[in-house]
């Protein structure tokens, strides 16, 4: 029988994750589709006992019912309950409905693409305190990054992750400007520099050290003014795309068990937005 995945948020037209996941069907000779699905909030409840009526194997979540969508499913992963955020459900052999999060991993994977392994060890500056940073910042406690300072406007929601996670550091946007140098690795993780969004810096990066990685989770555009103003400052740079394409593959390997080809939807993906993933 063939299977059906779906995506649903609020708006959704904008999702390229039904692309991404129906080439990798094609690619992979595999009996499914995948497709859009706008569900207002009002709506949420209404839409998950038609998925389970219907039948889907799986979906994505996407703005704004990544925690909203928790109190309709039958179980979490640990990742997803610690964050208190879901972008993946499956539909198990029990007929469940189970709960994941793959944005943080996701983003780990494509970090991880970029520099390897070895900079674990190394002082992190995770910038910003939504539900993208601190999926980021337990799953990179959870690969073994140790060393993790997160800064924020409100500094007290950037201390409710470090308490959560146990381990770390809070502090604000203009102590962070002030001690860059004390970083290796940088993670932009607020809204700043996307295309709906302010096209803008979250601090000055007069002090950025050059030699550094800069990564932001923005893709469209490519070029953030982070990522901008961090290349002009002899850094390592990496855009967004990474981590939207190893979600989605995370997601995949939950579906249907295997891990789809990420490289060539990266270099596809690129393309078709333009520039770099990174630049080296």
């Amino acid at each position: 029988m063939k299977k059906w995945f779906a995506v649903i948020g609020d708006p959704i037209a904008q999702s390229k994750s039904p692309e991404m996941h129906n080439a990798w069907y094609e690619e992979g000779n595999v009996d499914a589709t995948y497709i859009p699905i706008h569900v207002k909030p009002e709506h949420l409840q209404q839409a998950v006992a038609s998925f389970k009526l219907l039948g889907t194997s799986g979906w994505n979540v996407t703005i704004p019912h990544k925690q909203t969508i928790i109190p309709f499913l039958d179980e979490l992963d640990e990742l997803a309950e610690k964050m208190g955020a879901v972008n993946t459900v499956v539909r198990t052999a029990e007929g469940k409905l189970k709960g994941y999060n793959t944005d943080g991993p996701g983003f780990v994977k494509s970090l991880e693409h970029a520099i390897g392994t070895m900079k674990r060890d190394a002082p992190i500056l995770l910038i910003g305190a939504g539900g993208a940073a601190r999926g980021i910042a337990f799953a990179l406690q959870l690969t073994g990054y140790k060393n993790i300072t997160i800064a924020n406007r409100t500094v007290e929601n950037a201390q409710r992750i470090i308490d959560d996670m146990h381990a770390g550091k809070a502090v604000s946007m203009q102590e962070a400007e002030r001690s860059l140098a004390n970083f290796e690795i940088f993670i932009q993780t607020t809204p700043a520099g996307m295309t709906t969004g302010d096209f803008a810096l979250p601090f000055s990066l007069e002090k950025f050290p050059a030699g550094a990685i800069a990564a932001d989770i923005v893709y469209n555009p490519l070029m953030t003014p982070f990522l901008q103003a961090a290349e002009q400052k002899g850094a390592i740079i990496i855009n967004g795309l990474g981590m939207f394409v190893h979600q989605g593959a995370i997601a995949y390997e939950h579906w249907l068990g295997h891990y789809p080809n990420t490289n060539a939807m990266i270099a596809r993906l690129t393309a078709q937005l333009g520039g770099n993933y990174v630049n080296r």
